[in-house]
């Protein structure tokens, strides 16, 4: 799913434009995937957790401060969105932070519940991701990224996470911007430039890939954020202090703007080693976390295909009717995909079939297709009025016009045809 090499960030795992958590990578080094199944649940704790969520179709979702939401199944109409509650303000006025560390701490004190990938329960892990993401893309690539660190840090048997930390994956490697890790008497430290760090204002630590003397390496770092004043994390875990520093002025993005995804600059920053030289890109969890990154997206997609369900209710048109018809069909056909993959990564997740790579590459392809033809639908079939009009469309529209480059078009569907046409192994 990803290419061994470094690749400017619209052709690594990260974003082109939205930050990452990845690092290189054919199916542009991306992670995650969607579940099935209606799932209903109430979390209490830190910032209640509400969802009912559902597949396939388009579906509802919102609620103010904590992240609430319901997602329907089928072609029901929904509407996605919720209201930022206190924290860091990302640009485009989107508290994004807050509702971020409410749904992490959440999951920390068993409000809210979000299996490992190949655990048996990927279908609800890619379920969960899907149902943030028709509330909002921007918190949605935050949690992704905390969720797919968790993830990583247990792959790779690294140190569990605490309740109060607030994870990202620093992962991009574009050209001109490179992080050096050296090995001192005191341990590693990295210094140098890190592109697309989302949540960099609000994450407390981060995994981050650095280049080393014997390659590239994965390492641990406190970002300098104190963690969740409630929980004592502050206390427990203090910060390194300001050798991690967000960049001013080099996240200017509309679209995404809530992902909060600077550059940050990093001198002399302590950190921790997880796993060994490549090892980040080499676990088959890379490409299990790669189709997770396809289940925002779908969420993303059932967000914007809201305005249209929602007119085509009103009333009778031929027109509408037949566009809702074609995104009901896309986005079933999206959901379906992403149930089949949760199983077949639950069914061999050390990947002994060597299929991890083409599955993530076609699932990612196909449903980044899918959400560019809702866009498309979507836009022709209500015209100007939802995205001039509607605060909430307009902002889902943007955001997952963005978080879509994650997708590398051609370039991707070139490594796919590659792989297909001339690779070796099973599951072609």
């Amino acid at each position: 799913m990803r290419e061994a090499t470094p690749a400017p960030e619209g052709a690594a795992e990260t974003v082109g434009t939205v930050a990452p958590d990845g690092g290189t990578g054919t199916d542009g080094g991306n992670r995650k995937g969607g579940g099935a199944g209606a799932v209903a649940d109430t979390g209490g704790g830190a910032g209640a957790v509400a969802r009912t969520a559902g597949m396939s179709g388009t579906g509802t979702g919102g609620g103010a401060g904590a992240v609430a939401r319901t997602a329907g199944t089928g072609a029901g109409a929904g509407a996605g969105g919720g209201t930022g509650a206190a924290g860091p303000v990302a640009a485009g006025g989107r508290a994004t932070g807050g509702e971020f560390a409410r749904y992490v701490d959440a999951l920390a004190v068993g409000a809210a519940e979000c299996p490992l990938p190949g655990s048996g329960g990927t279908a609800t892990r890619f379920e969960e991701l899907s149902a943030v993401a028709r509330a909002d893309l921007g918190v949605a690539r935050l949690v992704e990224g905390h969720l797919d660190a968790v993830a990583i840090l247990a792959e790779l048997g690294g140190p569990p996470v605490r309740l109060g930390q607030h994870w990202g994956v620093w992962a991009a490697e574009p050209p001109g911007s490179e992080l050096t890790a050296t090995r001192t008497a005191d341990g590693w430290v990295l210094d140098g430039l890190k592109r697309y760090c989302s949540g960099a204002h609000s994450c407390t630590h981060a995994l981050v890939t650095a280049v080393a003397e014997d390659g590239r390496r994965l390492f641990a770092v406190r970002t300098g954020v104190a963690g969740t004043a409630a929980t004592g994390a502050a206390e427990a875990d203090p910060v390194d202090g300001p050798g991690c520093r967000p960049v001013g002025g080099t996240w200017q993005a509309v679209g995404m703007a809530g992902s909060d995804s600077p550059d940050v600059h990093f001198t002399s920053v302590p950190a921790t080693p997880v796993g060994e030289v490549e090892a980040y890109l080499r676990r088959p969890g890379f490409h299990h976390g790669g189709v997770g990154v396809a289940a925002c997206w779908y969420g993303g997609a059932q967000a914007v295909a809201r305005v249209l369900f929602e007119a085509a209710g009103r009333r009778e048109d031929p027109f509408l009717d037949a566009q809702a018809g074609a995104v009901d069909m896309r986005l079933y056909a999206a959901g379906t995909v992403l149930r089949r993959a949760a199983e077949e990564i639950d069914a061999d997740p050390l990947d002994r079939a060597g299929t991890a790579a083409l599955r993530a590459m076609r699932v990612r392809a196909l449903v980044a297709e899918v959400c560019a033809e809702v866009l498309d639908r979507v836009g022709r079939a209500t015209g100007a009025g939802p995205l001039c009009h509607d605060r909430r469309h307009a902002q889902a529209a943007a955001d997952l016009a963005v978080y879509l480059r994650q997708h590398h078009a051609e370039r991707d569907l070139a490594a796919l045809g590659g792989t297909v046409a001339r690779g070796t192994g099973a599951g072609r």
